[in-house]
């Protein structure tokens, strides 16, 4: 991409690279830090790749100054990342822990020295363990929990940051981990995945009035995964099984913010929801965001199958598509981020849309001291273009963050996916640019350096 076509150039286009702090951070009890679910939960025995923990990660807590200096090396503008809830508030709620607020006072503080903007993902997974002994997500108190939470934060730091995210892919955290078990904290069933669903949708838009009557300069948005969802076949069973899944996926926690409530017409299963509604809930749920980050990675192939309770649906795996894939099984689909781009467009006329995640993992190998992740390299120019290509066409696209900065913790999947653009020796901690992070950063320059020559503002 040497040249860029004058649709596309914007001088307020936002590139990025995103991370989350328990993937990262290690130090999971340093400085008074309470533990996680994700800290009690990668700890249990045969609950993640091969027992994997993050209790070291890639030890950002210590290295982000080498981190930040890298982000600034690579002249990458802006820096998602999240806060730690339970370093900022070790039970959940109460004490606050000093110790924790320096730490980010630090991390944000080196950012802005560096001419790195902090973009901050205020909740990303790692919900303090003393909550959930007293339900988690499924206690409808932790509406007040987490305003406590991210009272406490935004009040901290909106003197330096403007741009907000308020929670990171609930459709992930409620349903791997309250519905099937494999995410923290580990519980399974659908009145647990009910009542998370729809606290989490209450938490979404309370969070965001917080940071408007807060920060009323603030830029506030959320995070959403999102896939296109395609049926295996045109038979009318696929097509519905497709409808549903696409109801679950795409279109459960934006609705409701949007004001349009859920989406039962697609998925009558969600109609249990209103077991956990209360009078005024509909109004709570609604909340107008500055701008909406969608992530991607693939899109869904879905026929429609008996033996799945409630949604009677399930994927057609990549593998048997004989299609190329990621380490993580995805297929490689770069025309998906484009689809779900005009998705939501033609759906909500959505008046800012980021993409906050966008990347892959890849078997990168190391020779001389030196990554060279071609797959990678190639997977992201493809989707970048898939993007420019939504944008040019009108859809508001103005931001694109690739996840992630470093190989770290993947979750239940340990460290073996590594999506990094730099590469983590996790003996040492000795960190490589790969070449995927050296042709990201001249993509942005070369980029910024054409809008100047239009005379559009940087």
């Amino acid at each position: 991409m040497k040249e860029f076509s004058k649709e596309v150039l914007d001088g307020n286009f936002q590139w990025g690279v995103s991370t989350a702090a328990y993937q990262t951070e290690g130090a999971i009890s340093t400085d008074d830090k309470g533990p996680s679910i994700w800290d009690v939960f990668s700890n249990r025995p045969g609950k993640t790749y091969n027992n994997q923990n993050a209790n070291l990660a890639c030890d950002f807590y210590h290295r982000y100054p080498e981190d930040l200096q890298i982000i600034h090396d690579l002249a990458i503008p802006n820096f998602r990342f999240s806060v730690a809830w339970s370093r900022i508030l070790p039970q959940g709620i109460g004490k606050v822990n000093q110790l924790g607020l320096d730490f980010y006072d630090r991390l944000i503080d080196h950012c802005l020295e560096s001419g790195i903007q902090p973009w901050v993902t205020l909740y990303h997974w790692d919900l303090p363990q003393a909550l959930e002994q007293k339900g988690g997500w499924t206690n409808r108190n932790i509406v007040a929990w987490f305003s406590e939470f991210v009272s406490v934060v935004v009040d901290r730091y909106r003197d330096r940051v403007t741009n907000w995210m308020v929670i990171n892919e609930p459709m992930v955290f409620t349903g791997a981990g309250y519905f099937l078990g494999i995410h923290a904290p580990g519980r399974r069933g659908l009145k647990n995945f009910l009542s998370s669903i729809h606290h989490a949708t209450l938490c979404q838009a309370e969070g965001g009035r917080l940071i408007r009557d807060l920060q009323p300069n603030a830029f506030i948005g959320t995070t959403f995964s999102c896939s296109p969802v395609e049926a295996a076949t045109d038979s009318e069973r696929d097509q519905k099984a497709a409808e549903r899944v696409d109801a679950l996926l795409n279109r459960l926690f934006i609705e409701p913010c949007l004001g349009l409530g859920y989406p039962t017409e697609k998925f009558t299963v969600l109609s249990k929801l209103e077991k956990f509604q209360q009078p005024g809930d509909e109004q709570r749920m609604v909340f107008d965001f500055d701008f909406i980050g969608l992530q991607n990675y693939t899109r869904e192939v879905i026929r429609h199958s008996w033996s799945m309770p409630y949604i009677f649906a399930r994927q057609v795996p990549p593998q048997k598509r004989n299609v190329s894939t990621t380490l993580m099984g995805w297929e490689v689909y770069p025309n998906a981020i484009y689809q779900i781009l005009k998705q939501f467009h033609e759906r909500y006329a959505l008046k800012n849309i980021i993409i906050t995640e966008n990347g892959a993992a890849f078997d990168d190998k190391l020779h001389d001291n030196k990554v060279s992740d071609h797959e990678r390299q190639n997977y992201l120019r493809q989707h970048i273009q898939a993007c420019l290509q939504a944008k040019a066409e009108g859809i508001p696209l103005n931001g694109y963050f690739v996840w992630t900065l470093t190989d770290n913790f993947e979750w239940a999947e340990g460290y073996h996916p590594t999506f990094g653009l730099v590469h983590v020796n996790f003996q040492n901690q000795q960190r490589r640019i790969k070449q995927s992070g050296y042709w990201y950063s001249k993509l942005i320059q070369e980029y910024r350096k054409q809008a100047q020559r239009l005379n559009i503002r940087v």
